[in-house]
């Protein structure tokens, strides 16, 4: 039950950032990415004791991608 709360927390996190910067609310920066980062921890960590290697695998790139992003935002700005 723990697992599939923190997977679906995660799902709404991914849908949320999507929408936002699909309607413009957010454009493609630090909001973004950090809404992409917790997405893709929370879906890991619940799809993890299904094992379901392909999808947590997806997610663990996905937030290797977002921490790339984050240091490049990071560092551009200073």
């Amino acid at each position: 039950m723990f697992f599939d709360i923190i997977g679906w927390i995660g799902m709404i996190l991914v849908l949320l950032a999507y929408i936002l910067l699909s309607t413009n609310k957010i454009k493609n920066g630090m909001c973004y990415q950090v809404l992409n980062l917790l997405a893709g921890i929370f879906m890991a960590i619940g799809v993890f004791p299904k094992d379901a290697w392909f999808s947590f695998t997806l997610q663990i790139v996905w937030s290797l991608i977002a921490i790339v992003s984050i240091f490049k935002i990071l560092k551009k700005s200073n």
